[in-house]
């Protein structure tokens, strides 16, 4: 059993556990080393850090909430909100996972019961209503250890998830997130979808795109996620379509293997974009 393994059991020390990985995403090498050192983790490189926290994935809720699938927007405006009505300032970088997962250890730290009810709510609305799928796209990445750490972030948020209270049937980002995508829509609105997860259920990282593109025969053209699928698209538009398809219902059962009413929201979104997909797939040309 290692270090880790024994400081997830106990309550306390999930709050531990979550504080220093909230770190090692947070701060370049080689500040993490003694943290990951302690957690029986591989050291994550510079260069690996910066690949994946920076360029690949950044760990920003606002990329996952927003309809846009971008940096800031509402995202990021209703986390400073949610700081703002508990009373205190926004701290720099509010949504980053690294500074989510060190504030809700600060909190549960206190003991106080305001600080408890603030935790929860920060965990419920900001935390895992969105880093559960961004932790396995992670994991996708290839790097051994960045794929360490976010197996083991995973773990450590799923063994907390039922332990904090709910505040209603959904989060609020869930709740008020835009359509699905739908068989009527146009070209531009599909590459809209399926680059921002709150409207598609699934992460379209830069490596999946690269790998669907091998698989399916087609060039990789290096640029943003979305140039890069629209020119996938125009080589071959009926073998990516059912690529993504295939790519959203992987998705549909990772989310779904979770029980939470959150994670089968993020089911259901992958479901009905797998079905959108393949329709659109039998249509293309």
């Amino acid at each position: 059993m290692t270090t880790a393994d024994v400081v997830l059991q106990a309550a306390a020390g999930r709050c531990e556990l979550l504080r220093a990985l909230g770190a090692v995403a947070y701060s370049p090498p080689p500040a993490p080393d003694q943290v990951t050192d302690a957690l029986s983790l591989p050291r994550i490189s510079a260069a690996d850090h910066t690949e994946t926290f920076i360029l690949a994935a950044p760990p920003h809720a606002a990329i996952h909430l927003n309809p846009q699938g971008a940096l800031g927007g509402q995202g990021l405006d209703r986390i400073e909100g949610f700081w703002r009505a508990a009373g205190v300032d926004p701290p720099a970088d509010a949504d980053h996972l690294g500074v989510l997962l060190m504030c809700y250890a600060g909190l549960r730290d206190t003991g106080a019961d305001h600080d408890r009810l603030v935790a929860d709510a920060l965990f419920f609305e900001h935390i895992w209503s969105w880093a559960a799928g961004y932790l396995c796209a992670v994991a996708d990445l290839g790097c051994d250890a960045i794929t360490a750490w976010a197996d083991l972030t995973l773990a450590a948020l799923t063994e907390e998830q039922p332990r904090v209270r709910a505040f209603g049937s959904l989060p609020l980002a869930l709740r008020a997130a835009p359509d699905p995508l739908d068989e009527a829509c146009g070209f531009d609105e599909l590459l809209d979808a399926v680059v921002s997860p709150i409207k598609c259920g699934m992460v379209l990282t830069h490596r999946a795109l690269w790998s669907g593109a091998a698989a399916i025969g087609v060039g990789y053209r290096r640029g943003e996620r979305r140039f890069a699928l629209k020119a996938m698209l125009g080589q071959d538009k009926r073998a990516t379509l059912r690529w993504l398809c295939a790519h959203a219902e992987t998705w549909a059962i990772r989310h779904g293997e979770r029980g939470d009413p959150t994670s089968q929201w993020w089911a259901a979104r992958a479901a009905r974009s797998a079905a959108v997909l393949a329709t659109l797939a039998e249509s293309a040309p």
